[in-house]
């Protein structure tokens, strides 16, 4: 028995709904990765609740986890090193350090960073601080960003309308020269009436992949995206692919959660799990 592909994600934790690593986590596992998750912030629920409990993670104590990982080996071990929500700029710092740090001793390790900064309604929903330390440090050493149309214009400053504005963004986003950059949710110019689409651009071209634009969003959607990128890539799947099955079961995790008139992305549905399971086959 071989082990399984290996995944650090640093994320925000919930106890209610699916974020963060609440949403990514077991869609990696059902698909077979081994995966190392490490919370940026522990909340009781998503903020669009009456209620909101839990806070960001103290520095001192994400430190401590930070070096728990480092004593067991987890950076020079895994395949895949996943960010996405942080909720203090303190907490910001110490993720870029242990990102650089991982990447220095395991050039293997490829870095996936969802620079989880806001979206067009309601706009940036982390501090400046913190938007800032994932435009100058994290992007910067990513191998895949999968911003949205908004995070994307905030972090480069361009207009996102039209093809050649995704690749002036790209370029404007100092990403290493081999790196991919995932622009989730768009709607250009030219994108059919109906749909939305993710692009993907790197060092050799580009390709558009379209689907059907449901009339809903929900927390945790681009959080679940991001997991399932990572499962399809430690599943073997090439990028392309990846994204096209990322999409197929963003939409039907969407679509359970209209049936049953959730507020959040659902992971139980049948199908969605027979996806997953049939995914880490391939």
């Amino acid at each position: 028995m071989t082990r399984p592909p290996f995944v650090i994600s640093i994320q925000s934790q919930v106890v209610f709904g699916h974020v963060g690593n609440s949403a990514a986590l077991f869609p990696m596992q059902a698909a077979g990765l081994e995966v190392a998750p490490i919370p940026t912030v522990l909340f009781s629920n998503t903020p669009h609740h009456p209620t909101l409990r839990g806070r960001a993670m103290p520095p001192e104590l994400f430190a401590d986890l930070l070096l728990g990982a480092r004593e067991r080996g987890l950076p020079e071990r895994a395949d895949f090193l996943v960010t996405g929500y942080i909720g203090s700029p303190e907490v910001a710092g110490l993720v870029a350090d242990f990102v650089a740090e991982a990447r220095q001793a395991n050039p293997a390790l490829r870095y996936i960073c969802d620079p989880v900064l806001g979206d067009e309604h309601p706009g940036l929903y982390v501090p400046e601080a913190i938007a800032g330390i994932m435009r100058d440090r994290l992007v910067p050493m990513a191998d895949i960003a999968t911003p949205n149309p908004f995070e994307l214009g905030w972090l480069t400053g361009c207009e996102v309308a039209t093809l050649a504005d995704l690749e002036n963004a790209r370029e404007a986003l100092r990403m290493p020269a081999g790196a991919q950059l995932i622009t989730t949710g768009c709607r250009l110019q030219d994108t059919p009436a109906g749909q939305i689409e993710s692009v993907i651009l790197g060092p050799h071209g580009h390709s558009r992949h379209p689907t059907e634009h449901l009339p809903v969003a929900l927390p945790g959607t681009g959080d679940l995206f991001a997991g399932l990128v990572v499962a399809g890539l430690g599943a073997g799947t090439e990028l392309p692919r990846a994204v096209d099955v990322a999409q197929a079961l963003t939409a039907r995790a969407l679509r359970d959660a209209q049936e049953l008139g959730a507020d959040e992305v659902v992971l139980s549905g049948a199908g969605f799990r027979r996806a997953l399971l049939k995914l880490g086959t391939e």
